[in-house]
């Protein structure tokens, strides 16, 4: 299982499904990515704090929502839930892949040399 996990093809394609998820969760049009053997790269410092900022975005749309509903506005429920549960799933994948991140890193620095 862990041969499946750490392939480099599963890798690409595992980081391609969070870009999509991440794009629908922030509303945004998916935009075409390079293809797996693209010589095209961005800076992985300048990706995660991208991500970051959306999943920011998010929370604080969420919570822009949930302060006009508790102040009487005309916000559906509906919405509010619906906001709420976006930003919380975004957190939560965003959580994981920290997670993972960090065991690979720990795995890295374990590793005989």
């Amino acid at each position: 299982m862990i041969d499946k996990v750490n392939s480099q093809a599963n890798i690409q394609s595992m980081l391609a499904t969070l870009r999509s998820h991440s794009a629908q969760a922030a509303g945004l049009e998916e935009k075409s990515s390079p293809a797996v053997g693209s010589t095209a790269r961005t800076d992985f410092s300048q990706s995660i704090q991208r991500v970051l900022n959306q999943v920011n975005d998010l929370q604080m749309q969420s919570d822009d929502l949930v302060d006009r509903y508790q102040r009487g506005e005309s916000v559906p429920l509906t919405e509010v839930v619906l906001a709420s549960q976006k930003s919380s799933l975004a957190f939560e994948a965003t959580l994981q892949v920290r997670n993972k991140v960090l065991k690979a890193y720990e795995d890295i620095l374990n590793m005989p040399v």
